[in-house]
């Protein structure tokens, strides 16, 4: 199995016991480890701080093996500083793929970040067609119930059919026989009998 292989399960959430969601073996927790290892050593050589101390140091080395006493100088100014230079390019050959182990891990990152938003994108772009729909809808079932001015005129043509009808009405009120009401004060009978 390759280690450079694609796809390495960052998409899934990690199990409860720290090891990787989809092994049994104890690899992906260590591959997850040596990552986070490898991310921290390429965070530090990507501040100012660390090419200080580079600096500093490179500075110092010169210093001490071109002006130090000769018994204790450990490279020789004569033969180019052999082994600041060999410390140098061990240090940035190791610094190169480091420094490519955490980009494709950011990569990988990204990725699933790219998936997600992607995802995040599509069931918004769903909710707002849904709901635009939605709004459509009620438009049109508004457009069906009246409106203010539509019902002020019906009731303007009703209030107007009442007052034609109600002359009518008195005029048939007036030659209706009346019929005595309790507020209507009751016939005096002892005085139509007084008259029999």
């Amino acid at each position: 199995m390759s280690p450079f292989r694609r796809g390495s399960g960052l998409d899934a959430p990690r199990a409860a016991s720290g090891r990787g969601a989809g092994r049994g073996d104890g690899r992906s927790g260590k591959s997850e480890r040596f990552g986070r290892w490898t991310e921290s050593i390429a965070r530090g050589m990507g501040t100012p701080w660390f090419l200080f101390a580079l600096t500093i140091v490179c500075v110092a080395w010169l210093i001490w093996n071109t002006y130090g006493p000769e018994p204790f100088r450990f490279d020789s100014a004569a033969l180019g500083f052999t082994a600041l230079t060999l410390i140098l390019s061990l240090q940035a050959s190791y610094a190169a793929p480091l420094l490519l182990l955490a980009q494709n891990r950011q990569d990988d990152r990204d990725r699933v970040q790219i998936e997600q938003d992607r995802q995040r994108a599509e069931r918004n772009l769903a909710d707002t067609e849904f709901l635009a729909r939605e709004v459509v809808a009620l438009r049109l079932a508004l457009k069906e119930l009246p409106d203010r001015d539509f019902v002020r005129s019906e009731l303007r043509s009703l209030l107007a059919e009442l007052a034609e009808d109600e002359p009518e009405s008195d005029a048939a009120r007036e030659q209706a026989p009346r019929v005595p009401t309790r507020r209507d004060p009751a016939p005096d009978r002892t005085a139509s009998r007084q008259h029999d």
